[in-house]
């Protein structure tokens, strides 16, 4: 099967504006908006994510997000700051704290190549990163 082809997906026209809108977004505005709308509606994505699989029975799948765990700062703390910082879309004050806090979550529910990207940048940073 040719991976590069992708199922057409038909998104009705009600709906086509938004959808080019969330196509244009970061995965950090994403999780954000997400986070609004579990706010603002009273619901949870995770809820709904992790009954999919349930209900579709025992499927061995390769896991697509991962956690993010930030486990050791190491000695270049200001290195990690400023990656965090960027990455995270962060204030300097919250970065930072986040490093001092170490080991902490830094993001759950990441695509698996954003994972990869971040773990990449903070261990050639001097920081140790656990994704689970």
């Amino acid at each position: 099967m040719d991976e590069t082809k992708k199922e057409e997906i038909i998104v009705p026209e009600k709906f086509k504006k938004i959808v080019e809108e969330v196509e244009k977004m970061s995965v950090l505005d994403l999780n954000e908006l997400v986070k609004v709308f579990e706010k603002k509606f009273g619901v949870s994505a995770t809820a709904v994510a992790a009954a999919g699989p349930v209900a579709a029975g025992p499927v061995a799948e390769e896991k697509s997000t991962f956690t993010v765990e930030l486990t050791d700062a190491g000695a270049q703390k200001i290195a990690i700051i400023k990656v965090v910082k960027e990455v995270l879309a962060l204030g300097l004050k919250d970065a930072k704290d986040k490093v001092d806090a170490a080991p902490i979550v830094l993001v759950e529910n990441m695509k698996k190549e954003d994972a990869e990207n971040l773990k990449k940048s903070i261990e050639a940073a001097g920081g140790k990163v656990a994704l689970k």
